[in-house]
């Protein structure tokens, strides 16, 4: 799952979950690996066609802050600890933030 080059240094990370517990599991994993600086979950509520039907789903969405670089590593962990057969995970990137904060999320994630 290859990105191209990537014109931003950091990037918010989507993907969803089936409930809050395993968004939090996850959220751990990836936060304790260094391959996210902070993680929020929130629960939302899915509508979508899997398999030729619609479906409807509550679930808990988790918006992850990381360097862009490391999108690769994220989204192998991802799919690893995942329940779904295709999770979400979708990169979209920060072109611009408060220093600060991204000087946080640049001391909380791996090199």
């Amino acid at each position: 799952m290859a990105i191209m080059e990537a014109q931003w240094e950091y990037s918010m990370v989507i993907t969803t979950c089936a409930d809050k517990e395993a968004a939090r599991q996850l959220a751990g994993v990836l936060v304790e690996a260094r391959l996210a600086a902070c993680v929020q979950m929130m629960p939302i509520e899915s509508v979508y066609t899997w398999q030729s039907k619609v479906c409807t789903e509550d679930e808990t969405m988790l918006l992850i802050k990381t360097k862009a670089a490391l999108f690769d590593k994220l989204a192998a962990a991802i799919k690893e600890a995942h329940s779904y057969e295709v999770p979400e995970i979708i990169q979209l990137p920060i072109t611009d933030g408060l220093p600060e904060y991204l000087q946080w999320i640049e001391s909380n994630v791996e090199g």
